[in-house]
């Protein structure tokens, strides 16, 4: 038997946008009965960048697409128990792993922002016995590559204004980049008051976040080495964690070689080599690891065969890569469904 798990549990949209298919899921959960004061083990990853994941008797959090909504994103971690409702943006999860299934970058203003926020809630669940993991999405893989069709304005403005701050910044990196989530508003808030910002200077405002962005985003660029510290799967304890879903063949290609070689490409580690190309088999193509969405049609779209046959499929690729269920973001569930089980 193998299940797969869809971001199912919606949270109110907010202006900034509505399209944003955030949800947070509890997907294992057996540390609440753990009434003896015996500590948990300790958490053990394998795979640069993650992608084995030893998380004993830990909860096990999912979050879906963020889109660059960093309120969303805020009220999808305080309902699921992670993050402090005093807008300290403080961990609460304690040992909880939590997971971030990709596509926080497009369609909002607050990209950097939220990216900023994970990684110094990282920082502090692993000083309580927890960690926060993220996984590339489609929309990661697309900025990397240098395609901004989905980019808000508000988002090329971020840009702009998160590369002032590092240039101006004399903090090591790691400080500086957590501490975004922190002055991004008001950076925000200065840049809208500015008279020349509705003026006739704007285009030229538009231009530089654009090259901003990608400065920031190229592949060996400041983000897309921040983005190259994530996998496009993961594995904790018997679940796998992708954006748009797993497949027998990419089993068989290895877990570990399609991370790493995402991870090298945003690095810029093979910029000379023009052999080196985009790694496709996670990244590019409908039933690439990234934008695959066989597991994520909704139930009645599909017909009694086609579903026997999609079960068939993820049941195999979960043997093949020895888990028990799947989680995926990726496409908006219109189904309320928190877990749909697959299996023979």
């Amino acid at each position: 038997m193998a299940s797969l798990c869809l971001n199912s549990l919606p949270v109110p949209p907010t202006s900034l946008s509505s399209s944003s298919s955030s949800s947070s899921l509890l997907l294992h959960n057996n540390n609440n009965n753990n009434n003896n004061l015996s500590p948990l083990k300790p958490i053990v990853v394998s795979g640069d960048p993650p992608t084995f994941v030893s998380a004993p008797g830990r909860r096990i959090l999912a979050v879906g697409d963020l889109h660059g909504d960093l309120k969303q994103a805020r009220s999808a971690l305080e309902m699921a128990g992670v993050l402090s409702s005093d807008g300290r943006d403080l961990w609460t999860g304690g040992e909880t792993v939590l997971v971030q299934l990709g596509d926080i970058l497009d369609r909002g203003e607050d990209e950097i922002a939220i990216l900023s926020m994970l990684r110094s809630l990282d920082r502090q669940a692993k000083e309580k016995g927890g960690a926060v993991f993220q996984v590339n999405g489609n929309h990661e893989t697309m900025n990397v590559e240098g395609d901004y069709r989905y980019v808000e304005s508000g988002g090329f403005d971020e840009c702009n204004d998160f590369l002032e701050y590092i240039n101006g910044s004399e903090g090591d990196w790691e400080e500086t980049f957590t501490s975004w989530v922190d002055v991004s508003k008001r950076w925000k808030e200065d840049r809208t008051m500015s008279k020349s910002y509705w003026g006739p200077w704007n285009l030229l405002k538009r231009q530089k976040g654009v090259i901003a962005r990608s400065i920031l985003f190229r592949p060996g660029g400041l983000l897309a080495r921040e983005l190259a510290r994530h996998a496009v799967v993961l594995k904790v304890n018997d679940w796998v964690f992708c954006h748009g879903g797993l497949l027998p063949h990419h089993v068989a290609y290895g877990l570990e070689r399609m991370n790493k070689e995402v991870s090298e490409w945003m690095r810029g580690q093979h910029e000379d080599d023009n052999t080196h190309k985009m790694p496709f088999i996670a990244t590019r193509g409908y039933d690439s690891v990234v934008w695959n969405r066989l597991y994520s049609r909704d139930t009645p779209d599909l017909v009694d065969y086609q579903a026997k046959q999609v079960c068939s499929i993820l049941d195999e690729t979960m043997q093949a890569v020895g888990a028990k269920a799947m989680v995926v973001g990726h496409t908006p569930q219109t189904i309320v469904n928190t877990i749909v089980a697959y299996g023979a």
